[in-house]
């Protein structure tokens, strides 16, 4: 299965799962009290200095994995560019990096198997309702595990549609992503029931 976790071990990976997910909790939502870009700029070089204990390699895959929220901060400094509120956009703009940072480096450090365990733990109370704690866990786990995937195949569907028209495929691939999506679960179903289900 896919995953994101380091092939550079450090301190952290030896932490349990659940209490490194658990101090993530209480560090965004400390994030979202915080209202002064001072506080969270330190903040973030804090979460820098975290990062780096885990050595050059590990810092670098760390920076990768920001690039995709370019445009979400391209997006908020426009608006509040347009707005007129310099010290706003920056507060949501370190906000936001400092999670996105914090939530990587958890999840470069823990296996996903062990998140997939402690997921099913706090899903436990659930069965009260007669949902299954294992099946959402196995649900959590395959949502993960194709997000990728599927943003790989949007990828690949885009760049045939390049290949035969000089235009932008834009919303073009939205039907071909669908039913290859709808295709990948009816596999994945039957893979599930030929080794007996969930259960």
């Amino acid at each position: 299965m896919l995953t994101l976790t380091s092939p550079v071990e450090i301190w952290a990976h030896r932490w349990p799962a659940g209490r490194k997910l658990a101090l993530l909790a209480l560090a965004t939502t400390g994030l979202f009290l915080l209202s002064s870009p001072l506080l969270l700029c330190l903040a973030f070089l804090a979460t820098l200095g975290l990062i780096l204990t885990g050595g050059a390699a590990f810092l670098e895959t760390s920076l990768r994995l920001l690039r995709p929220l370019w445009p979400f901060l391209l997006i908020v400094a426009l608006w509040h560019l347009w707005t007129g509120d310099l010290a706003g956009g920056t507060v949501v703009m370190l906000r936001m990096v400092t999670a996105v940072a914090l939530a990587n480096f958890v999840t470069m450090t823990t296996r996903l198997s062990d998140m997939i365990l402690v997921f099913q733990w706090l899903a436990r109370p659930l069965q009260v309702f007669g949902l299954s704690s294992r099946r959402l866990a196995l649900a959590f786990a395959l949502v993960i595990r194709f997000i990728p995937v599927m943003l790989d195949r949007v990828g690949k569907i885009s760049e045939s549609w390049r290949a035969r028209s000089p235009g932008n495929a834009r919303w073009r691939v939205l039907v071909p992503a669908t039913l290859a999506a709808l295709d990948d679960a009816d596999r994945v179903a039957e893979a599930l029931r030929a080794r007996g289900g969930a259960d």
